[in-house]
């Protein structure tokens, strides 16, 4: 079995030593052995967890607890528990799959939106509900209408009322936080649309361009995840062989 120091394992991974002593203390890798003078002794099993963690942490989606449940990935194999981590992994793509869903409808909103299409208001719903609908806190969208991106009507009594219209712009808010949109930056892009109804919303998600104020925060939140999801594939791989060699 071959054993690696930590100045080598930094070498075949490439990255600096100290970053090797940062993952072992963030219970990214599993603790390593250490020698009667003190030095760590690495294996091969380091080598694959380092791998899976730069793979796991290559693209950035940080929104709605996508971040938090990889890292739980990792740390889950890093202590050895590959059934955990292979089952956060799937529920990882389930997330990421949603979020491009999301996200593709939220175009189709904008986009008939712009187009002029009537927008029925047929149903009115309380916070509560809107935010088991879109599977957000309510204290999400108390921060969204105090940062001015809803307003929503109230009734006599004082409940604030939501209607289809007020849905279908809280799904387009939804996924630009996904994609990392600051709220003055989404107030910026809805703006901007509605005086320009000739934008390609797909395009500017994809391709933000320094000079188009309405995009300028944008993480290339379709392509982002879309990587992403590639990238859990090959981590389940990952895990299962690591799987297979320590059962």
């Amino acid at each position: 079995m071959n054993t690696y120091k930590t100045s080598e394992i930094a070498a075949a991974i490439g990255v600096h030593p100290n970053t090797v002593r940062l993952y072992e203390e963030l219970g990214l890798i599993p603790k390593p052995q250490r020698l009667p003078n003190g030095y760590r002794v690495f294996t091969e099993l380091h080598v694959e967890q380092f791998r899976l963690a730069r793979l796991a942490f290559r693209v950035e989606v940080l929104q709605n607890g996508l971040r938090k449940k990889i890292v739980q990935m990792v740390k889950s194999a890093a202590a050895g528990n590959f059934s955990t981590a292979l089952l956060l992994t799937q529920e990882y793509i389930a997330q990421i799959q949603q979020e491009r869903a999301n996200a593709e409808e939220a175009i189709q909103i904008v986009r008939q939106i712009l187009s002029g299409t009537p927008q029925k208001n047929l149903h009115l719903f309380k916070r509560k509900e809107v935010s088991e609908y879109l599977g957000i806190s309510m204290d999400t969208l108390r921060n969204w209408e105090m940062n001015g991106l809803l307003a929503v009507r109230r009734r006599q009594n004082g409940y604030r009322v939501y209607t289809d219209k007020d849905l279908q712009r809280l799904k387009v808010i939804r996924s630009l936080r996904c994609a990392n949109y600051s709220l003055e930056a989404i107030l910026g892009l809805l703006s901007q649309l509605s005086q320009n109804p000739d934008v390609d919303i797909k395009a500017a998600l994809n391709t933000p361009k320094a000079d188009e104020t309405i995009i300028a925060v944008c993480d290339r939140l379709l392509t982002s995840l879309s990587a992403a999801e590639e990238n859990a594939k090959q981590m389940l791989c990952m895990l299962q062989g690591m799987k297979a060699a320590n059962s």
